[in-house]
């Protein structure tokens, strides 16, 4: 999820298990002839546990690439557009916004925030709470969408061939509510679109699966140092201006515990033990319990932390708390100044003069104009939008 938004992801691969160590069934009393021996089974063939075929994350991106469709019909570019000729003109309505106004190739932002993009002012004031949601579906320009759209076909599609629609559905879309909820506690200026939030979600909860059916990996360190790399990177992206770094860090916490809660697997023993009873006549010995004792207390504790975290956030929110005035630190993990950019939000200040039916608006930043027929802006809320286009 971005500021402005732009979002990086890196491409992530669930790391394979490896088949070890041989387990060979109990045997019963002895027959005459003997019965021919069940096959062997392998202690980590992973193919005892069952493989979905994966039809939500496709219609998740095909729904992402939609909403991004309807959103530039909306925006309807060449009737809108005051900075002059709009990017890509031979597409009519569905062109770009010029490329001052918007570098990724997308609509306004007055355009989405009319589709649901996150304004953490109607969210508190206008009990807009389902903007936390919807803006995970938008995106700021063909750039964003696409980044984000790959990086969620080769994460997402084979967690949901391991772990089914449902765990995945709804870890992708309770992380981008993570995500939106601590982007909105610490940042409250402009507007913020984005499924970069989720995404960070799918990385968080894969280094919990991996931490979680720790026992079922082969190089299981190697795997969880790629894995911290991979996103320790992710997050150094997010210290840039115009990356909104609340929304990764809140999905991949997020995330993180969803994965304890919806990514647990049994432990071997007991997968292995119902194997050969189902392919052996002889009584095979049992394993008692489903789960080992650490991963029951992780999935507990996660839960517990899960919903406390959200709850509690949605009523800090909705309170209109802003935990940057509680924490004097924070705002630098989302952007770090430099010599190169500056980390303040710039103050927005216009100028308005009305010539007959027509309102001139001027910037006082930059200096930019724009004549506007009185009748379609007489609301104070669209003037600030014009402001904030012309200031942009």
């Amino acid at each position: 999820m971005g500021r402005d938004p732009s979002s990086a992801t890196v491409e992530v691969q669930i790391h394979p298990r490896c088949d070890t160590t041989t387990v060979h069934p109990g045997r019963g009393r002895r027959h005459s002839p003997s019965p021919p021996s069940p096959p062997a089974v392998h202690d980590r063939d992973f193919s005892l546990f069952k493989r979905w075929f994966p039809w939500l994350v496709p219609t998740f991106v095909v729904a992402n690439i939609v909403v991004f469709i309807v959103t530039m019909y909306i925006n309807d570019c060449p009737n809108h557009s005051f900075y002059g000729s709009c990017v890509a003109s031979f597409l009519g309505r569905f062109s770009f916004q010029p490329l001052k106004e918007n570098p990724l190739l997308g609509p306004s932002s007055s355009t989405l925030e009319k589709m649901g993009a996150l304004e953490v002012g109607k969210v508190i004031h206008g009990h807009q709470v389902w903007r936390l949601f919807s803006c995970i579906w938008l995106h700021g320009g063909v750039v964003h969408v696409l980044a984000n759209m790959l990086s969620l076909v080769f994460i997402g599609i084979r967690l949901e061939q391991e772990f089914g629609f449902v765990r995945i559905g709804f870890l992708y879309v309770i992380s981008g509510f993570g995500g939106s909820l601590l982007s909105a506690l610490f940042i409250q200026e402009g507007i913020s679109v984005g499924a970069s939030g989720a995404l960070f979600g799918l990385l968080g909860g894969m280094l919990s699966e991996l931490l979680i059916n720790w026992t079922i990996y082969a190089n299981k360190f190697a795997a969880l140092l790629t894995l911290i790399v991979i996103v320790v990177i992710n997050l150094a992206i997010g210290v840039l201006p115009h990356v909104d770094n609340f929304a990764h860090i809140g999905g991949f916490v997020s995330g993180f515990f969803l994965g304890f809660i919806f990514l647990i697997r049994p432990q071997f023993k007991w997968v292995s033990s119902r194997h050969r009873n189902s392919h052996s006549t002889a009584a095979a010995p049992s394993v008692k319990y489903k789960h080992k004792p650490y991963q029951y207390a992780l999935w507990v504790i996660s839960f517990i932390l899960l919903i406390a975290g959200l709850v509690t956030g949605l009523v800090l929110l909705l309170r209109g708390v802003n935990l940057n005035d509680r924490c004097s630190w924070c705002h630098y993990l989302s952007c770090v100044p430099t010599s190169k950019w500056s980390c303040k939000s710039q103050q927005l200040y216009c100028e308005s003069t009305q010539i007959r039916n027509q309102l001139n608006i001027t910037c006082l930043s930059n200096g930019r104009s724009h004549m506007f027929p009185l009748s379609d802006i007489s609301s104070l809320e669209a003037q600030q939008q014009l402001c904030s286009q012309l200031c942009s």
